[in-house]
């Protein structure tokens, strides 16, 4: 009785003593957790990530590899079991043969070899590369081991016009669509920190010198700029990665206004507050109290700020390259891979060749993801959000 007495006693105490407190980024990550929309698209970017960081690993081909025989071929058929009915635990496929053109299109029509097998092994030998773009080797996650004249070939999602597995190049089409937001953000994170920065904390004739630039940069229409100057680099005659870095350059330098506008109210209120006089009072310089004391408490309408406007950089990307203006071979991108609805009547695409559009679905991903995971971020940053309680 008293050893029961005794441990009742021990577990009202446990019960009674106060608990440690939760940091703030404790907070936000126990909120952010019941966002299970917000959470899943995070899965999502880091799946992503993982596919196009890996890309020429997990790709079967080299993207640029061209198979010329078989242009607009449609994607392979996996098998497990042959044509007698024999099952197989090893994958394979049949030779692909273009059988005939079709008399009233033109148009390959192609078919299946099933005179031969060719298994799909993994971790097998393939078209050379670089793995992540250090180490030489020509080892792939999978593929059939044949030779480009070999009709034993695997295309996942398919062939463009030029014969080209569109399953490597989407992979690799990923590294320029899914890199240039935070390319972008960080050079515009950059300008906007230190211009909204400036101008929040000294005011005067520094703030209304620094808003007049930012409304006049915000005053040119954006896509037909963007477009204007992606036809100047592209008519300077410069390497693709040459393209892609002034494109990041033409994004930064337009964009980074409005985040600037948004911290200068900020710190407009923040350099108010006591901590922030106090710091003055003891003698802290300037540069001090605005990057010691005043931005870390805007960390949080940066992050949230960052994340809902990368969707936006995606897609202007896309529309970029989608147009011509953008990123070009032998470079690519979603958005350049889509560019063959230019080159080809748009209607014969959907009929005959569908998956062209593969692309797009990866772009659709990915922005929702972002828009998501950027909707949980402001709920979890915001105390008073209903979803985050």
């Amino acid at each position: 009785m008293a050893t029961t007495l005794e441990a009742q006693h021990q577990s009202a105490e446990t019960m009674s003593a106060p608990s440690e407190p939760l940091s703030q980024w404790q907070l936000v990550w126990r909120r952010f957790k019941k966002h299970r929309l917000g959470l899943a698209s995070g899965y999502v970017i880091a799946f992503l990530v993982f596919l196009v960081v890996f890309a020429d690993f997990l790709s079967p081909y080299y993207y640029g590899m061209h198979h010329r025989r078989l242009d607009f071929a449609p994607p392979t058929l996996i098998h497990f079991w042959d044509e007698k009915g024999t099952f197989s635990f090893q994958p394979f496929i049949y030779g692909i043969v273009a059988a005939k053109r079709d008399p009233i299109t033109n148009l390959k029509v192609y078919g299946e070899d099933t005179s031969k097998k060719y298994p799909i092994c993994f971790f097998c030998a393939g078209d050379p590369y670089r793995f992540l773009g250090l180490f030489p080797t020509n080892m792939h996650l999978f593929g059939t081991g044949e030779d480009s004249t070999s009709p034993g070939q695997i295309f996942l999602f398919g062939t463009d016009d030029f014969g080209r597995d569109l399953f490597s190049r989407t992979l690799i089409g990923g590294r320029v669509s899914i890199s240039i937001g935070p390319l972008v953000l960080m050079v515009s994170l950059f300008l906007a920190v230190l211009f909204g920065g400036i101008s929040g904390y000294y005011g005067g004739f520094v703030d209304l010198f620094l808003q007049r630039i930012i409304e006049i940069l915000q005053a040119f229409p954006g896509l037909p700029l963007l477009i204007a100057l992606g036809y100047v680099v592209h008519r300077l005659g410069l390497s693709p990665l040459m393209v892609f870095l002034g494109l990041v350059s033409i994004l930064s330098l337009l964009g980074w206004g409005g985040l600037a506008r948004i911290l200068r109210g900020l710190i407009l209120s923040l350099r108010e507050q006591e901590f922030s006089l106090a710091a003055k009072a003891m003698g802290a310089s300037d540069l001090r109290i605005i990057f010691r004391h005043l931005l870390p408490n805007t960390i949080t309408v940066i992050i949230v700020t960052s994340t809902l406007a990368i969707p936006g950089l995606i897609l202007t990307e896309a529309a970029l390259s989608f147009l011509g203006l953008g990123i070009s071979d032998p470079m690519t991108s979603w958005g350049q891979l889509l560019n063959v609805l230019q080159q080809q009547n748009i209607v014969n695409v959907f009929r005959f060749w569908p998956w062209l559009m593969i692309p797009g679905f990866f772009i659709i991903v990915a922005v929702l993801a972002f828009n998501f995971l950027g909707d949980a971020l402001r709920d979890a940053f915001d105390p008073f959000s209903q979803q985050g309680r």
